[in-house]
Formats: structure tokens, C-alpha cells, sequence
């Protein structure tokens, strides 16, 4: 959202109003940081082991008085959190219309991902201006009865994103102790995977660091305490990973750019590494982002220890399979997508994107 937010603040006919929730006060801060975005509210909701329970009902309590005191004409609202969704809901309560950046991805299993599928396709029910980032995304909503003149193919903001943090110098100590080896981007956090499912996944990226010298993993672990201690129990004490802390979004962007590949369970980096040519394997049996798959940037691999054993070797030494994901075309987005998407709240034309 901060390239959207940086690109309103030019129009003349837009006056911003920024508020944040801080669902993660600690990657909310980084982020913020980097886009020299200050917020006009903060409600600042984050508590130790929060349950979607406490996030819910304090974000629909304190949101309120914010919409009351700011009168917005329109509320814009990204993806699949938590706090997107109930951000709708309390302006579906105050009659206020919603703008949904990056509607339209489904999986069409409501517990998967959970609980984000179902926020996005409770939040495409609330929403007067649907931003889809590409025309999959816009066909969802069209079958879902959504108006075929409030429903807008942009491309997605997070390539915008990319546009201002991916550095051609850029440095970085862990990147330093990769050197010359492959570098292997691993993200895990996702809530259905916790337990069992994150066990194997782990166990099949320590069998394949173990039986090789020519790739080194960084793996930015989540803040949640389960999924550390799971980390911790498969992969400690492997000398060819180094687990660190949250990596802020500029950092981020750039070890994927400096990625070999990446596994992955989380949304937005199957279309970061896409955007950069980096092959994904997901580790999820459903993806939102299925145009990745269609052009063979993305694979999906479930769970399974030996399947993500098999895929991650694969693309280790089999080079055409390797070639193939990396060359193919990026389905999501040109870099333009903040700028159609303000040109719609101007009321001026805009051209969809296309890919």
C-alpha cells in the first residue's frame, strides 16, 4: 500500500488519509520506515500471543471512531488480513464504500489459506471498487456477481513496491557468508501448516542442505513463537542455514533478487520472485496466485517431505527445468499499478493492464 499511498499524495484531487492498525507492530515500523509514510492514526492493537478473536473485536472497536472523526468518501483496504477485513466490515456498518486492493484471488477453500481466504471473498462482498491485479482475478469476481464497472484490472501494487527497494548495490552481512553458493529464500509461517505440515516441510530442506555444498539457505523467521520452536527442533544446528530475524520489506526484495530460488508458504513473495525471475516452490496445496502456476514461475508442492525433497533437488541439478521457471513471464503486474488505480479515484480513463 505505501506506493499507492506515496503516489495519492501527488494528486491534487485526493486528499489521503493514512491509518494503520500495526497487526505487526514490528514489521508495520520497517516498512513504514522505508516509504517515509507517517500515518494520521495508529491503533496500535498488537499483544503478545494475540488470537484472531483479539484482533478482530479491538480493530472493529477502535476503527470505529476513527471512521467517525474522518468522514472518508472511500476506504482503501489491501489483500487478506485481518485487518482488511475488518476494516470492511466497520464500513459496511457506517455505510462508508470500500476499495479492495488486490481483489479477486481465491483459492475457493475457505481454509485455505486460513483465515485469509476467507477475508478477501468477504471483503469482494463489501467492496464498491475492486482493484484485481490481473484478469484471473477479475473473472473471480465477475462470476461472483460483482458489477462488471466496479471491478478494475491494475496489475498488483507489490510489483509498484519493487520499483523503489530492489538496489543494484546492495550489501548485506548474510549474503556475505552465502558468497558464492546458491541462495535458498525460505519463508514459512503460514497458519495451516503449523504443526505436523511444518515439520515436514523443514525436515525435507535440512535433508536437501545436508546432502549438499553448492547452496546456503537465509530463512527470516516468523515473529510466532510456534513456528520458532518448530525451526529450532528440524533445522538447528545445520551449518548451511542461517535462521535471522524478520528481514524489513527493502531487504527482503533484495535477497530475493540475489535468490537462486525460494520455498516458500506466504502469498506476496510467489509474485515478488516471480516479477524477478526467481522459480518459487510453494509449499501449500493451494495458491490464490495460479497465474504463476499457468506460467510456470510457481510450483506447487504441498507439504509433503518427500515431494519437496524431490522438487527442491530437481531444480538443483536438472538445469532446463530450472531455465524454464526462470524465463517465464511474469503474470502480475508492470510497475504501474498505483498510478491506474489513482487515476480511477480521480475519475480520469485508465488502461488495463494486460499481460
Amino acid at each position: 500500500m505505501c506506493p499507492l499511498i506515496l503516489e495519492m499524495k501527488k494528486r491534487a484531487g485526493l486528499e489521503v488519509v493514512v491509518c494503520v492498525t500495526a497487526q505487526h507492530r514490528q514489521m508495520l515500523d520497517q516498512v513504514l520506515k522505508i516509504f517515509q509514510v507517517v500515518p494520521d492514526y495508529d491503533l496500535d492493537i498488537m499483544r503478545e500471543r494475540q488470537t484472531l478473536f483479539g484482533i478482530t473485536t479491538t480493530v472493529l472497536n477502535r476503527i470505529k471512531a476513527v471512521l467517525e472523526e474522518v468522514k472518508p468518501d472511500v476506504v482503501l483496504v489491501h489483500g487478506d488480513t485481518s485487518t482488511t477485513f475488518v476494516t470492511a466490515l466497520a464500513c459496511f456498518y457506517l455505510q462508508i464504500p470500500v476499495g479492495h486492493v488486490e481483489a479477486g484471488l481465491r483459492t475457493y477453500n475457505i481454509y485455505s489459506p486460513y483465515p485469509e481466504e476467507f477475508n478477501r471473498e468477504a471483503v469482494g462482498i463489501l467492496s464498491q471498487y475492486s482493484f484485481a491485479p490481473t484478469p484471473l482475478a477479475r473473472d473471480n469476481l465477475l462470476r461472483e456477481g460483482k458489477k462488471a464497472e466496479t471491478v478494475y484490472v491494475t496489475g498488483n501494487t507489490v510489483i509498484d513496491a519493487m520499483r523503489h527497494t530492489v538496489l543494484q548495490d546492495y550489501h548485506h552481512v548474510e549474503l556475505d557468508w552465502v558468497g558464492e553458493s546458491k541462495l535458498i529464500f525460505i519463508t514459512a509461517h503460514r497458519r495451516e501448516n503449523l504443526g505436523e505440515p511444518m515439520h515436514h516441510m523443514f525436515r525435507a530442506i535440512r535433508r536437501v542442505l545436508d546432502e549438499r555444498n553448492d547452496c546456503k539457505a537465509v530463512y527470516p523467521i516468523h515473529m510466532n513463537p510456534v513456528v520458532r520452536e518448530v525451526a529450532v527442533q528440524e533445522l538447528g544446528g545445520c551449518d548451511r542455514i542461517h535462521i535471522i530475524e524478520p528481514l524489513d520489506v527493502f531487504d527482503c526484495h533484495n535477497f530475493e533478487a540475489r535468490s537462486f530460488l525460494c520455498l516458500t508458504d506466504s502469498g506476496g513473495i510467489q509474485e515478488e520472485c516471480t516479477s524477478l525471475g526467481i522459480p518459487v516452490l510453494v509449499m501449500r496445496d493451494t495458491t490464490e496466485r495460479p497465474e504463476g502456476v499457468a506460467a510456470g514461475t510457481l510450483k506447487l508442492v504441498g507439504t509433503d517431505e518427500e515431494r519437496i525433497f524431490q522438487a527442491f533437488t530437481e531444480l538443483l541439478e536438472n538445469h532446463e527445468a530450472y531455465y524454464a521457471m526462470s524465463k517465464a513471464v511474469n503474470p502480475y503486474g508492470d510497475g504501474h499499478a498505483c498510478e491506474r488505480i489513482a487515476d480511477i479515484l480521480e475519475g480520469k480513463e485508465y488502461t488495463p493492464w494486460i499481460p
